[in-house]
């Protein structure tokens, strides 16, 4: 502590030295250069506080629960948004320097920039909190976290071995390797979420299981009351469903929750996952 003060002023007595011999080396005529306080460059205010971020894989039932949380009367849930895809340029070589006097690195714009595609969404909705559930979320959450310090956020989880049939099914050219490989990669990535940030754990298989449950639990943590039209989201707009935009199957199109399809037997998961689904839960 002793030293720290000694330093403290050390420094200041340094300071004065320095602007006394400015003083008597300044040509005559030659007014001092005003000293303007710039602001702190800590980091901007967001316009969307405290989004939710769902942390899933593909084919983890995250269009299911998008369309439920987006038939609540306060709740914002669009198709993916892909943040990940919206970039920055600075196309003259000297912008870097220009806009690093601004405390606005590249990553720091595209921050901007997402959080004003988010408050652009939330005020076109006239609703007053957004989800957004792209999956790819799952390997930006660094980033997310750091954009958006107040983001929460839902882990959606799924049996990774249903995620590879699921997978296969949906992608007729995938090979089995492909699918697990892809799997392997997307779980780890959620596990990582799941294990540094703070948030609240749903399964795909809950959720269609008894989903005014699984929706009551989420709108406790969200803040918001629960509201019965939630189940029955066939009645509500949710935006096309197609590729890019979420699951574009029957199952989903249907307007109902369908249930789960069985849980593969434990010789059926491929070796490289079991590990993963052991620790979420399923079976031994």
């Amino acid at each position: 502590m002793e030293q720290t003060q000694r330093s403290k002023v050390v420094g200041r007595a340094v300071r004065r030295r320095s602007k006394h011999l400015i003083e008597a080396f300044r040509p005559p005529g030659v007014k001092p250069r005003r000293t303007i306080q710039l602001p702190d460059r800590g980091a901007s205010p967001r316009l969307v506080d405290s989004p939710v971020f769902v942390i899933s894989t593909q084919r983890s039932g995250s269009t299911l629960l998008r369309v439920l949380l987006n038939s609540h009367s306060r709740i914002r849930a669009p198709h993916e948004l892909h943040l990940d895809s919206l970039q920055v340029e600075l196309s003259a070589d000297y912008a870097d320097s220009i806009m690093d006097e601004l405390g606005l690195a590249r990553q720091s714009l595209e921050h901007l920039l997402w959080d004003g595609v988010l408050d652009h969404e939330l005020r076109r909705s006239g609703k007053d909190l957004i989800v957004d559930k792209t999956p790819s979320n799952a390997f930006i959450w660094r980033r997310i976290s750091s954009a958006w310090p107040n983001a929460r956020y839902l882990f959606l989880l799924r049996h990774p071995g249903s995620v590879v049939e699921s997978l296969l099914t949906r992608h007729e050219d995938f090979t089995l390797e492909r699918a697990i490989d892809d799997v392997r990669t997307q779980v780890n990535a959620v596990d990582e979420a799941r294990r540094c940030l703070d948030g609240l754990t749903v399964t795909y298989e809950d959720l269609t299981a008894d989903p005014e449950r699984e929706t009551r639990r989420i709108c406790s943590y969200l803040g918001v009351d629960w509201e019965p039209q939630m189940l029955d989201y066939g009645k509500q707009e949710h935006g096309p469903f197609k590729p890019y935009f979420g699951d574009w199957s029957e199952n989903i199109a249907s307007g109902q929750v369908q249930q789960a399809r069985p849980l593969p037997a434990a010789t059926q998961v491929p070796e490289v996952l079991r590990g993963i689904s052991q620790d979420w839960g399923y079976g031994s």
